[in-house]
This record gives C-alpha cells, structure tokens and sequence, in this order.
C-alpha cells in the first residue's frame, strides 16, 4: 500500500484491538427491565403494574423499568433501580435470577430485560408518579396463557425532497419493508401487549424449558 496514511501499522493495531459494538449505538435509547416473580401463599406469581395516566402511553400494563443512566453501573443495576423507585421496595429485597434476551425495536430503543424474584415479605409503596397499579398472575396459570396474535406492517415513507435522483430506479426504488407480531394476552380484564407481551412470551417460552 502506498498510501502514506497507511505507512506505519496503527490503523492495524486500532482494527485489532477494536471490539465490535452496535453500530450509531449512541442514536439509540437504553432501556433495562426486570420481570419481578413474588411468592403469594406458596406459589410464585408475575408482578405487572399499570402505568400513571400522567406519563406516556398511560394506562398500559408494563413491567418496572426505565431509561439506563450514565450513573448506573451496569444494565442489571439499572432494571433494578427502577423496580425500587417504582414499586418501592428496597433494592436489596430484588434478586435477579438471570438475563433475559435483549431487543432492538424498529424505533431505536434497546431493552435489557432481566428476570428476578422479591422477598416474599416485601411491602410496594408505589410511586403514584409512575404506576397506578399492581396486579398479579400465578406463573402455573401464566404458563397456561394463549396471545392471540396480530400484525403491523412497517413502510417506507421519505422525506419531502428525499433527492431519488441519486440512488437507481429513483422514486421507482424497491424499499424493504418490514412486518411486527404484536401478541395480545387477556387476563382477567387486563390487556398486556406490545414490548411487554414479547419479554412476557419470552419468560413464559424459557419457563417451559425448565
């Protein structure tokens, strides 16, 4: 190569030395979750809450969790943090059980979801703020859940002025489109659906493995 640029080896030490990593990972927002299990009278049930009319996407049900911060030690410490503002129970009273598998949405977020139990002597003191209400399911009868699944079908819409004059076909291009499952569960008058439905599924589909 000769390329001056190119005339000593840092650029191949740099290469060597780098770890891959997302790719614009700073464009996207970082979110960890904890999927909290209580022991209730000798069986262990989910812990759901229900958002605050006064945040968005009011009245969903949804798992504790929120915005990583830069303060925050790790993803786990993160989910775990939420929980305890959230539903306030002291961090200590969390155990987390293990990683669940982490997802990329179409929207640029990124959720770090983790399965934990609480002590079964812990008493919420939830941040009105944030959550409306807890509610409960039996794991035995979660396990027994069927979603009813339905579809979303992600388009391709450009700018005003998107300049097709540069790329081939031009305003005639072949965009890729893409298509979402949103699964639905009904449970004794809540609906869980969206981001939460899937880590739902996903906890439910490793439980069985057990």
């Amino acid at each position: 190569m000769n390329d001056p640029t190119f005339k000593n080896n840092r650029w191949q030490q740099h290469f060597k030395k780098r770890h891959a990593a997302l790719m614009d990972l700073k464009d996207y927002h970082q979110f960890a979750i904890l999927v909290p299990l209580l022991e209730i009278n000798g069986k262990l049930h989910f812990v759901f809450q229900i958002r605050s009319d006064t945040i968005r996407q009011p009245g969903e049900v949804c798992f504790p969790g929120g915005k990583v911060d830069d303060s925050d030690q790790s993803y786990r410490h993160a989910a775990v943090r939420e929980l305890a503002e959230e539903l306030g129970i002291p961090e200590a009273a969390v155990q987390v059980i293990g990683e669940l598998d982490y997802m990329i949405t179409p929207f640029r977020l990124m959720l770090y979801p983790f399965l934990g139990i609480l002590d079964k002597n812990s008493r919420f003191h939830i941040n009105e703020n944030e959550v409306k209400e807890i509610f409960f399911i039996p794991v035995d009868e979660a396990l027994q859940l069927k979603p009813k699944n339905h579809y979303i079908f992600l388009n391709v819409e450009p700018e005003k002025g998107f300049p097709f004059h540069l790329i081939p076909n031009g305003e005639n291009y072949t965009w890729r489109t893409g298509t979402v499952t949103e699964q639905f569960y009904e449970y004794n008058g809540y609906i869980i659906w969206g981001l939460t439905a899937r880590i739902f599924t996903h906890v439910l589909e490793e439980l069985k493995k057990c």
